[in-house]
This record gives C-alpha cells, structure tokens and sequence, in this order.
C-alpha cells in the first residue's frame, strides 16, 4: 500500500537521543535524561533530513505471530500517541528494545533519533508520527573557527545526513491494524533484525504488492532451470513476457485460471507453488487466489528478467528491459556455415557511448 505524503508543513515536537551499542562487544546503552527540543530555526533543517529517505516507500504494518498486542513496539508508539507526555520514557524503551536485538557481531553501533513529528499530510488528512533513525557511521568534515586571533583549521566527526542507515515512520493510521509503517535499510536483505526483530513489520498485503509479488514468481516458476550461461535471453525470457502479459491482460487475479493459462506445465506449477510457500513462510504474506490486479506493479517483474550474455570468444552483451521486451526489432541471430559458429548482429543508428 502507498498513499500520498507531504510533508511541507511537519512539526518535530520532541526527540529522544540515545546511542546504541552492541551488547557481545561490552557496548553500552546510553539515553537522554530529558526531551530534547528542536529550536524553530532548526526545524527547517532537520524535519527534510529526517523525512526525505521515507517517500516511495511501500507501506507495512506492525505484527505478531500471537497477537498485535504484543508486538512491543506497537505498543510504545500507541501510548505516545494517547499520551505525548510519555514521549521521553517510551522513547527510551524503544532505545532498550533495539539495544537487546544488537548482539549478533555483524550489528553495528550507532546513534539513535527518535521524534514526535506534528502535521503530515496523508491524503489531505493531517497525521502525526513517530520517527526512528539510527545512524551507524561517522563522517569526518572540516571547519574553519577563530581562535586566539587568528583562523584555525578544526576537524570534527558527524552525522552525514546522506548517509542514515535505518529509518522507520510510523504514521497514525490504520491504528486497529498496527499502523501504517514506512521503513528503510541500506543493509538491505543483509541486516533483517532491523524489520523482523526490532520492528516486526510485515508489507500490506494490497492489489499493488500481491500483483508485483504474484509477477515475480510468475518470472521465476517458468525461467528455464540450469539454462546455459550462454542462452540467449530472448531464448530464457520468452516465457516469462508471455505470463507477464497475460497478467498485464486481466483486471482480476484468478490462481486458478493463471495456472491453465500462463504457468502450462506441471514443472512451472510446482515452482509456482514453492515460491507461493517461501513467500507465506518467510514474508507472511498470504496470496489470496483473487484480487484486484495493479498492472504497473506487474511491469517491474521485468527486472528478474535475464540481460545479460556471456559467450565464448569474451564478449558481453548487456540489454536494456527495451530490447529486453522486443529483441527482434534490434538483433538477429543466426548461423555462419563458413566459420562453423553462431553470430548476432545488432543494428544502430550511432554510437552513445
């Protein structure tokens, strides 16, 4: 689920500070003592570093396998929420739970941010939410003070706000559900604590994730298995593109009348119904056999798609998704009976590079 963000008009009403370390190095945990206030001339700088890593994200929620209640952050950032003078004590619990889910020796240390933020405008509805940074690298920077007279050179260590490594605004929507989650790691699939332990966040389960979803695992169930590093990819790709399209095709999404018609073969079935499994079991997302069917989130399956070839004689073609989804409008392939060897021949108007 993605709905409409803007954030011009945000507010930071309070920030809890804290620095976390990793417990199996003998790290501390340190937190603030007292609320820290943004000044007004600061807001204008820190609510755009805060918020910008949060557009065009995909919206989660917060989970439990048991029951919502007792996913604890969920319940830090609803008692914030009932009562924002609890900021400063739940803001610290929070900085605790992130502290006992750092001890696997590949967790960095960091510093940590988390703040009360007034004024998003959700779909025309002013919304507030809880904000958590943590920034696990220093950036070195250097600046030039006055001192007994005369101009000194000073290095210092800092924040780079380019750089925050994790992120999570939760947004007061959809509280019933365990509200409307945006996250973010660089850390990428690397570092799951952050989603799973910490959070316990789950995407939303709506037409555009189950039909980007649903697209994937159409591409991987009918791709070749064990096809030749050399095979052409408009050789591997052609099953793919046509069960893309005939997802691209259909309004509603029907399990069954995608398995006649766009999966074909019992091998492609079977593959279809691992992945069905690896995504319940690892994502907790269930794919309903049917709903509604968002066509631009089936054109990004087109990234799993093979690009590139890698032959014999030490070339490498690269293709763009363009040629990827028309090769025949540009390349053609073919055999020379001289030479004894296959050949593709690509046509151009001029040389881009």
């Amino acid at each position: 689920m993605t709905l409409k963000l803007n954030f011009e008009t945000v507010q930071i009403a309070g920030l809890v500070l804290a620095k976390i370390g990793n417990p199996s190095r003998d790290e501390p945990l340190q937190t603030s003592k007292q609320l820290f206030k943004v000044s007004d001339e600061d807001q204008d700088l820190l609510c755009p570093i805060f918020l910008k890593p949060f557009r065009n994200l995909v919206g989660q929620r917060f989970t439990h396998h048991s029951s919502l209640d007792k996913n604890e952050i969920n319940n830090n950032v609803k008692t914030i929420f009932e009562n924002t003078d609890t900021l400063l004590k739940q803001g610290c619990e929070i900085a605790e739970r992130l502290y006992s889910k750092s001890s696997h020796p590949n967790i960095k240390s960091g510093d940590l941010c988390i703040s009360l933020i007034n004024s998003i405008d959700l779909d025309g509805e002013m919304k507030r939410a809880i904000c958590i940074l943590k920034s696990e690298s220093m950036t070195p920077f250097l600046s030039i003070a006055t001192r007994d007279g005369d101009l000194q050179l000073e290095t210092e260590q800092g924040i780079n706000p380019e750089k925050i490594d994790k992120g999570c605004l939760i947004i007061e929507h959809l509280e019933k559900k365990g509200f409307y989650v945006l996250t973010f790691d660089r850390a990428g699939s690397e570092s799951r604590f952050w989603v799973r332990d910490f959070l316990g966040v789950r995407p939303i389960p709506d037409s555009a994730l189950l039909s980007k979803r649903v697209a994937e695992m159409a591409v991987t169930a009918v791709s070749p298995a064990g096809a030749a590093v050399n095979s052409p990819p408009w050789d591997i790709n052609e099953p793919a593109q046509e069960a893309l399209s005939y997802l691209r095709d259909q309004k509603q999404f029907s399990l069954q009348e995608f398995e006649e018609n766009a999966l074909r073969t019992e091998a492609a079935k079977s593959r279809f119904s691992e992945e069905r499994q690896r995504l319940e079991e690892e994502e907790g997302i269930k794919l309903e056999e049917n709903f509604d069917i968002s066509k631009r989130d089936i054109t990004k399956a087109k990234k799993l798609m093979k690009r590139m070839m890698k032959l014999d004689t030490g070339v490498e073609l690269r293709l763009s998704p363009k040629v990827v989804d028309k090769p025949e409008d540009v390349l053609e392939k073919g055999f020379d009976e001289e030479r004894k060897m296959s050949f593709i021949k690509v046509y151009f108007n001029e040389d881009l590079a």
